[in-house]
């Protein structure tokens, strides 16, 4: 599944070579994988411990949420995304949960979290929390109903 989304994440970066029927199976995919995002968001908190690092379904989840930073770039795919039950608030609600467990113990979620080893750079929540703000950011762009709601 990682893997799956990898690809997806390079097809849909690459706007120059993605055709416009391609652009259409990406619009009709968008609320399958946001669907996929909002049931298994909860699984990156347990990446809180070094021990769970490799949780596969918190890696599924950080995946998730970079294809849909990717596809909220997109104008075409924007409306879609925007406009899909849920997916704000629960981007919102995931902020806050990592946030909060940020403070409440050292880890990979820890605001002034100072990289001290290779370990922990190549951590795969390291960039987490920003990639929900910019999807939060992405799903407000032009779009007064959720920028309300934040």
């Amino acid at each position: 599944r990682v893997t799956l989304l990898e690809l997806m994440m390079v097809k849909v970066s690459d706007k120059n070579s993605v055709t416009s029927e391609e652009m259409n199976v990406f619009a009709r995919h968008a609320e399958f994988l946001a669907v996929c995002f909002q049931e298994k968001c909860g699984a990156v908190l347990k990446l809180t411990t070094a021990a769970d690092a490799e949780e596969e379904e918190a890696l599924v989840t950080i995946r998730l949420l970079d294809v849909l930073c990717e596809m909220t770039s997109n104008n075409r795919q924007l409306e879609h995304l925007q406009a899909c039950p849920g997916l704000l608030e629960t981007a919102i609600d995931t902020l806050r949960l990592t946030h909060l467990a940020g403070k409440q113990a050292v880890n990979i979620f820890t605001a002034t979290h100072a990289v001290t080893g290779q370990e922990e750079i190549s951590h795969p929540a390291v960039g987490f929390k920003s990639h929900l703000i910019r999807l939060i950011g992405n799903l407000c762009y032009k779009n007064k109903e959720n920028q309300d709601k934040v």
